[in-house]
């Protein structure tokens, strides 16, 4: 029986790890073939590698979201790779402006510098936010959601066969949770975007929409799984009482991205626990 993607070819933005990982084996074991778009070239050969262990097809290229001319290379590997592009995955995405995926120690570190800065001063967080790490995260989660969109679209409206784009944002997008502004400011600012791109694709048949996860067990939230207040504090505020699976957030994905879907655009639907209810 032919898979859900069958004969789609398929590129994810920050594909080498946690939620991208997820949707690039979820997506090829449904029929895609996966362009593997990541910053990490050894986690995104590992990708490809599984993948391909899998039966199924992929390719690796190296990936600056922020960088325009990186995502047309992209747009255009996929194009020269698998003759076109059917969905896009935008899981390319950061914390802070020196989050570096696996790295947890660097994540412990920070927390526990904003946790003695927030003690000397509760407004730390939004007043004495630094610029460049502002820069970076808007740069890398917003600015580099609307390259691989500008870039992949461009390649969709020029085939004429319509296309699904799911923008991964994050339940932050709509609850901005503590600490540092920049993240939820990000993540509110892709649910926007996904909105407008929505607007403006529909009529070519290429269908917008947005996944709001909330915390899900992958590199950027073992930060929180291995410090107990912040765990206890997100398991108290999660009605289900668990982090979610990465596969949990694949398999909305998957639906978003398939013809099941065809008749939705400009959503965004919270794989969280029942964290936001609103």
């Amino acid at each position: 029986m032919a898979g859900r993607l069958e004969d789609k070819t398929a590129v994810i933005t920050g594909g080498a790890n946690g939620l991208g990982r997820a949707c690039a084996e979820q997506f090829a074991a449904e029929g895609a073939a996966i362009l593997v778009a990541d910053l990490l070239p050894e986690p995104g050969r590992v990708t490809v590698e599984a993948i391909e262990a899998a039966g199924g097809q992929a390719r690796f290229i190296e990936l600056e979201a922020t960088d325009q001319a990186a995502n047309e290379a992209v747009a255009a590997a996929a194009v020269k790779t698998f003759g076109g592009i059917d969905i896009l995955v935008t899981a390319a995405g950061i914390s802070s402006g020196d989050y570096l995926s696996g790295d947890t120690e660097r994540g412990l570190k920070r927390m526990q510098q904003m946790a003695e800065a927030t003690e000397i001063n509760p407004a730390a967080a939004l007043l004495d936010l630094d610029l460049d790490d502002w820069r970076r995260v808007i740069d890398v989660n917003l600015t580099g959601t609307l390259l691989a969109i500008q870039a992949a679209g461009a390649v969709m409206v020029d085939q004429a066969r319509g296309g699904a784009i799911v923008t991964i944002a994050s339940v932050a997008a709509v609850d901005p949770l503590w600490g540092a502004p920049s993240y939820p400011v990000s993540k509110a600012g892709v649910w926007m975007l996904t909105k407008n791109a929505s607007r403006t694709l529909a009529p070519l048949g290429i269908r917008v929409n947005a996944i709001g996860p909330g915390f899900i067990e992958t590199n950027m939230t073992a930060v929180f799984d291995q410090t107990e207040d912040y765990r206890n504090l997100i398991l108290g505020n999660t009605p289900m009482g668990r982090f979610g699976k990465p596969h949990e957030v694949a398999d909305l994905a998957l639906y978003l991205a398939s013809s099941e879907s065809s008749y939705i655009t400009g959503e965004l639907i919270h794989p969280d626990g029942g964290w936001f209810t609103g």
